[in-house]
């Protein structure tokens, strides 16, 4: 639900800037464009556990810099054919929890089947399986780089 209680049409795409998941982001603006659904393109960023804000920088700040490489990833992945409404989604959490919790009203959650980007070390466990098994939404998990299978009815 929005602010004024109207749904968004939407779909959720988890992004870490691996080959994967630009894979993921084509099939998912593809699926978005096709239901005429706002796409939110989403990352999770975390510390692990005994590393510390005192090994970074104080003005550092891991949100802001992984918006401005996520909108260089997205640019460089959909060029011309970025959708005027997305919207990038960025927060300190836990991959998996986040997609999960971004699910809840949408029409479909898209990940790709592994991820290799910067903060593959920060992710334990398969977060496309996590997904498909909680989210409350359906999951597409896209494996390798075929392209978007073409809809033509509505």
């Amino acid at each position: 639900m929005t602010d004024k209680g109207v749904d968004r049409r939407r779909i959720v795409v988890g992004v870490d800037e691996s080959e994967e998941s630009r894979h993921a982001l084509r099939w998912a603006a593809g699926l978005a464009n096709w239901a005429v659904a706002e796409l939110d393109v989403v990352s999770a960023w975390h510390l692990p556990v005994g590393y510390g804000w005192g090994a970074v920088p104080l003005e550092w700040s891991p949100t802001e810099d992984l918006e401005k490489r996520l909108d260089v990833f997205v640019d460089e992945t959909l060029g011309a054919d970025r959708p005027a409404d997305l919207k990038i989604v960025v927060r300190e959490a836990i991959a998996a929890e986040l997609l999960i919790e971004q699910s809840k009203g949408a029409l479909m959650v898209v990940v790709g089947s592994r991820g290799r980007g910067a903060f593959t070390g920060l992710l334990l466990g398969s977060v496309s399986a996590k997904v498909a098994e909680h989210a409350t939404c359906p999951v597409v998990v896209v494996h390798g780089d075929q392209a978007v299978p073409s809809v033509t009815a509505r």
